[in-house]
């Protein structure tokens, strides 16, 4: 501004005209105001003035009566001279003090200008200051009760509670009863349905919304709340027993793969296992990434229902007959059939054989009757050494087909079936026991005499 002093014109700087920051010059004009010299320019004819320096001298009396008295608890009235989105600086007479955002109000807020503005006068309470007391906390919710001590004292678990939601986190949302007073909603409890992931997906701010109270603790202040409580466990429901009975076939989608499954949701709250190995008859399938993916859609029949363990158990493949029934007439022991090797280790090959069912064929049966080597992608004839319709497991070789060492193990049991082998089998027995008695009759025989002329001589050395 300019000011006319004794018809010379001085300059009066913005940050000179008071202690607090000034936004509207306006209101000085044309006013008469003390000021005091602080740079003269002779050069240029230019006076600088100052009307801050002049109260200031009054304000460090004033600010070392506050800093004197200084306590934690104790009531100050102050001017807001400054506003940030993490609070506001307070004026209280010289010392400045800075009011957080979270000690505003008891209720949650976004920005101090929703209750607060530009040099409004406030009241507020000393809650910290450090050393120097060159920083000093203030509070103003501290001035009024706690709501959680207003808070309806029939409000208790069970109870159905109205409120906003002023807050989403990944864990879950917070559902504000009243300023001051919130509960959380876990994640867990926003809906039966175990796959809900994100709360951002079913719950936003500003949401208003009804609640179950699940915990509270007065105390600690502290509730937690539920959602999915509103409708009924799909669990408990009377029909679950009927609609989910084993053989009875669902529709479901893919909702997680593990290493050992997958889970599947037929309806919001109602999951069911598929395990690994009840995905194909025929494929051997090591992880269900193989198989499908997370959100495909799939058809299952029920194995097994446990409504009090909330469990069960899916199948796909038993949507099919079992085909190992019919491989059973077909891939029997010593038939010969065109394979192709998949792939092969030290250990052995793995092989298709007709059907689309895999077989095995060890490393030491992988031979041909030339002595060449073996590749993967190639066909060639092999011989069935074993079938196990249990264990679903096919044993193959190459080498069986020119070579008459390696014979089907299950030939043995069969041969062994036989009455005429039986019988000679028996005989057989029946002949080696008696050979062992008639042995053991003649040695105890020979130990008897022998026993008996040892007792006769140590009678006559005794006579």
């Amino acid at each position: 501004m300019i000011v006319d002093v004794f018809g010379i014109e001085a300059f009066l700087p913005g940050s000179q005209i008071d202690v607090k920051p000034i936004r509207d010059f306006d209101i000085y004009v044309n006013k008469s105001i003390e000021v005091k010299v602080v740079k003269i320019n002779n050069t240029n004819d230019n006076v600088v003035v100052s009307h801050k320096v002049l109260i200031e001298k009054d304000l460090e009396q004033q600010k070392a009566v506050i800093l004197t008295n200084l306590e934690k608890g104790q009531v100050l009235e102050g001017v807001i001279k400054n506003m940030t989105n993490f609070g506001v600086f307070i004026d209280l007479g010289g010392v400045d003090g800075l009011l957080h955002i979270t000690d505003i109000s008891w209720g949650r807020i976004s920005h101090p200008e929703e209750l607060l503005k530009l040099d409004q006068t406030v009241k507020v309470v000393v809650l910290d200051f450090d050393g120097d007391k060159k920083r000093i906390s203030l509070g103003m919710k501290q001035l009024t009760p706690h709501p959680w001590e207003s808070l309806a004292a029939d409000i208790a678990i069970g109870s159905k509670v109205k409120g906003k939601i002023v807050n989403v986190a990944d864990y879950g949302a917070f559902l504000e009863l009243q300023p001051g007073v919130e509960g959380l909603i876990h994640v867990s409890e926003m809906s039966w349905s175990q796959h809900l992931r994100n709360p951002q997906d079913f719950i936003k701010v500003g949401d208003e919304l009804e609640a179950v109270v699940l915990t509270i603790d007065r105390d600690e202040r502290k509730m937690s709340l539920g959602i999915k409580q509103l409708s009924e466990d799909p669990w408990t429901r009377q029909e679950i027993l009927s609609k989910y009975a084993v053989g009875t076939r669902h529709k479901g989608i893919v909702r997680n793969l593990t290493n050992f499954g997958l889970f599947i949701e037929l309806e919001e709250g109602i999951d069911g296992l598929v395990h690994v190995s009840d995905l194909s008859w025929t494929k051997k399938i090591k992880h269900p990434s193989e198989f499908t993916k997370v959100g495909d859609s799939i058809d299952v029949q029920v194995l097994e229902l446990d409504s009090a363990n909330r469990r069960l158990a899916l199948s796909h493949k038993h949507l099919e007959e079992n085909p190992w029934d019919t491989f059973e007439t077909i891939f029997t022991v010593g038939s010969v059939h065109k394979c192709t090797i998949i792939s092969k280790n030290d250990k052995g090959a793995s092989l298709e054989l007709p059907y689309g069912i895999e077989g095995f064929c060890s490393a030491k049966n992988l031979a041909k009757e030339d002595g060449g080597k073996v590749e993967a992608g190639e066909a060639h004839d092999f011989k069935v050494l074993e079938f196990s319709k249990e264990d679903r497991r096919i044993v193959l070789s190459m080498k069986a087909i020119w070579s008459a060492e390696e014979a089907p193990k299950a030939a043995a049991p069969k041969k062994a079936a036989a009455p005429s082998s039986k019988g000679k089998s028996i005989d057989k027995i029946n002949q080696e026991v008696e050979k062992s008695t008639l042995g053991d009759i003649e040695a105890l025989s020979a130990l008897k005499e022998k026993m008996n002329a040892a007792k006769a001589k140590s009678e006559g050395d005794a006579n």
